[in-house]
């Protein structure tokens, strides 16, 4: 049964928060967020953590002195990106940003998931026209060993940007910039693809500045990529740490002033979503999963060219085109997942692992990430979901829980039995490898031991942390407002998740599977609630719920709303007490 426990609130912070000015509740939930002072909660563009100086990306000048030197020369670049949400922003943004500071020869190419793999291979070199002469890499590079190799040897300068955890070697690239690399000061480790990228067209143009070079041309200004950072940022799920919530803020703030690009203002259209009041979760639920959906099934080729689109005319075909792929990813995930599910309740002694590692021969390599993300959530424990790739090989995406770094588990598994894994590489919550189809067993077998070793049966008990209850006028439409204002919230900055007890007055079945309750509270104020993708229906007149207060607007109109993340049936006693 999940535990739910509510999150200390440091008391020093929380003094500290409201003798700023805060109100009790919104320094309640900021203390136990880990801000300490009110000066961590301004986002402007100027709270960045800077480009330069002692805490700077190591490697940053360095890979700023190549491009420059490169543009400056009339040298072809070519951007290697990646084939999710986070390497699509990359791409495009360090393409616009060249072109911007007057690059006469940028190029991109994005590996196809299915043929080329992840990161910098062979198989990708393949695709790098005849006439680049500077290579660099966005949100991938960090363990292209070989594939760096073969660049040099064919006379290309190689720039690496990337944030995923480097190996024991890192590539022989000319310059590297990646906050997880060794020594580098930057105290920002959570940074995601797009951030590191957007750091470096910021060093370029600083050095393009010293140089002179603007002095003939128009200097450009980075705005109009915050609206990608943003993006990048909150659907690679990397940690909202305060330097991420500056980039996030930055996009939301472009956006919802409808100054966001072309794309991704088609993107909501198609989506029957308004500018205006986007939250991080509408990046995060709505615009990422249908970029994404195109490197899954299809090519991303299709998502960066609506990213760099320049008018919404020729957006709208792309927003379209990627709106129907997402239709079609959701369909196959739902197939595979209850194939998974199907699976799990006949073999039933699987759920006594620790982990889940699962194959089936016609799963879909671009969805097994998805799957293993909705197992994980569901039995709370590190699920590794498999892929025929066709050619021997199998395609692992894995998701973990809080307790285990997958990555390094999946490290452990290569030390023990080298050779067994192809190839590994990714966090500590998401990783991905390639294994021989018949080798598939032993690693089964090796991973459980590597989770039992690593983890504790209490790792598997899931807990949710909350805000603890609202009580009286805290329950209202203010409050509502007050957090919508208060964010962005995401991975490690948690949205506002409060605990109470009401009567179920009514609840009825809507369209999509989901739950429309009328709730009372004890002192007997009436809500309206809703939970999406309910496990079940109520079968008690009282309940203890997690919930989220929000606002639901209908013809202009704004009514208090709770979203209902999971609750619990209680007695009737036990609830009024």
């Amino acid at each position: 049964m999940t535990r739910w426990v509510e999150r200390p609130v440091p008391t020093a912070a929380y003094a500290d928060l409201q003798a700023a000015g805060l109100s009790p509740l919104l320094a309640r939930l900021y203390a136990a967020r880990g801000v300490t002072s009110a000066a961590e909660l301004s986002l402007e563009g100027r709270d960045l953590a800077p480009a330069s100086g002692p805490s700077a990306l190591y490697g940053l000048d360095a890979a700023a002195r190549i491009l420059a030197d490169a543009l400056m020369a009339g040298k072809g670049i070519v951007i290697v990106g990646d084939y999710d949400c986070d390497g699509a922003t990359a791409t495009a943004l360090l393409v616009e940003a060249l072109q911007a500071c007057g690059a006469a020869r940028v190029d991109y190419v994005v590996p196809n998931r299915f043929t080329c793999g992840y990161g910098l291979t062979p198989a990708v070199l393949k695709l790098i026209p005849p006439v680049a002469e500077v290579l660099v890499t966005v949100d991938n590079g960090i363990s292209s060993l070989e594939g760096v190799r073969e660049a040099k040897a064919r006379g290309l300068q190689v720039v690496i940007t990337d944030h995923h955890l480097p190996g024991a070697e890192l590539p022989a690239a000319d310059a590297i910039v990646n906050p997880n690399q060794p020594a580098c000061p930057f105290p920002w480790k959570g940074s995601a693809g797009v951030a590191v990228a957007f750091y470096l067209a910021a060093a370029l143009r600083s050095v393009l500045d010293a140089e002179g070079w603007f002095a003939a041309r128009p200097r450009p200004s980075f705005a109009p990529l915050w609206d990608l950072v943003a993006l990048g940022t909150v659907a690679d799920v990397v940690p909202l740490e305060r330097n991420n919530r500056i980039l996030v803020m930055q996009g939301l703030r472009r956006l919802n002033a409808g100054r966001g690009r072309p794309g991704l203002q088609a993107l909501l259209e198609v989506a029957g979503r308004a500018s205006g009041r986007l939250q991080a979760s509408d990046l995060g639920f709505i615009l990422g999963p249908r970029i994404n959906a195109a490197g899954r099934l299809e090519d991303m080729e299709i998502g960066i060219r609506l990213l760099l689109a320049p008018d919404l005319e020729s957006a709208r075909p792309l927003a379209m085109q990627l709106d129907e792929i997402n239709r079609r990813r959701r369909g196959i995930e739902d197939d595979m997942r209850n194939t998974a599910e199907m699976l799990l309740e006949v073999e039933t002694e699987l759920l006594q692992n620790y982990g889940l590692c699962l194959f089936e021969p016609d799963w879909h390599a671009g969805i097994v990430g998805i799957v293993a993300g909705r197992l994980r959530e569901r039995y709370h424990r590190p699920v590794i979901a498999f892929a025929d790739l066709g050619d021997g090989w199998l395609q692992g995406s894995g998701r973990s829980i809080p307790a285990l770094h997958l990555r390094d588990a999946l490290a452990q598994c290569a030390t023990q039995a080298p050779g067994l894994l192809g190839r590994f590489g990714g966090h500590a919550m998401a990783a991905g490898l390639r294994l021989r189809r018949e080798a598939l067993p032993q690693f089964q077998a090796l991973f459980e031991a590597v989770l039992r070793d690593r983890l504790s049966a209490e790792d598997l008990e899931e807990s949710i942390a909350t805000d603890g209850s609202l009580r009286g006028a805290e329950l209202g439409l203010e409050t509502a407002h007050l957090l919508e204002g208060a964010g962005p919230w995401g991975n490690r900055f948690p949205e506002p998740l409060f605990s109470g007890s009401f009567r179920v007055c009514d609840w009825r079945l809507l369209k999509g599977g989901h739950l429309r309750f009328t709730l009372e509270t004890p002192g007997g104020q009436r809500l309206e609630a809703v939970q999406f993708h309910p496990p079940a229906e109520p079968r008690s007149t009282w309940i203890e719920a997690l919930y989220i207060p929000e606002i639901n607007r209908y013809r202009g109109e704004e009514r208090l709303q709770l979203r209902l993340r999971q609750w619990q049936c209680k007695e009737e006693n036990d609830a009024r007490n």
